[in-house]
């Protein structure tokens, strides 16, 4: 009888878990500016704030150019005695309107809107995880019948000798 051998090797018990990587997330926003302060007060559409300043201001001058024309004036009349025709020319100086000048004008003029930009910024971070994994190996399956062996002899051993003299 031959001698059998099995051998069987079951697979190993193998468990892996991958878990989550984790990511943060930092955002700067970006930043638009647009001034348009100088163009509104091109086309006129001043705040009341602007208007009251400009009012103001030109209140002031008209009231200076007054005061020194009138002055001036006065200054003509009292020299009247030395000839001269003061009254007829101021009554020609205050009666001639100034001209006005024609022009052509952009509006709102360039370079009146202002643009500025600050761009923003994003940090990302990932930290990842190694995975697990578990392996539980298996031991062979390993099963022997060992065969029987029978002797026997087939020829069993035999010596002649002949002497011939």
């Amino acid at each position: 009888m031959k001698p059998v051998q099995e051998i069987e090797q079951p697979p190993a018990t193998l468990e892996i878990q991958q878990p989550q990587a984790e990511m943060t997330m930092e955002t700067v926003k970006s930043k638009l500016s647009i001034d348009a302060t100088q163009a509104r007060a091109d086309v006129d559409l001043k705040s009341s704030f602007e208007r009251t300043r400009e009012v103001t201001q030109m209140a002031k001058q008209d009231l200076l150019d007054g005061v020194a024309r009138r002055a001036e004036e006065g200054q003509e009349l009292s020299r009247i005695e030395n000839g001269g025709n003061a009254i007829s020319s101021i009554a020609s100086r205050s009666g001639r309107q100034p001209y006005s000048s024609l022009g052509i004008k952009f509006i709102p003029s360039y370079g009146s809107v202002k643009v500025s930009f600050e761009p923003g910024s994003v940090d990302i971070r990932v930290e990842s995880k190694k995975p697990v994994i578990q392996v539980t190996p298996q031991k062979p399956i390993h099963t022997y019948t060992p065969g029987k062996v029978t002797a026997q002899m087939e020829q069993w051993p035999s010596i002649q000798i002949d002497f011939k003299l």
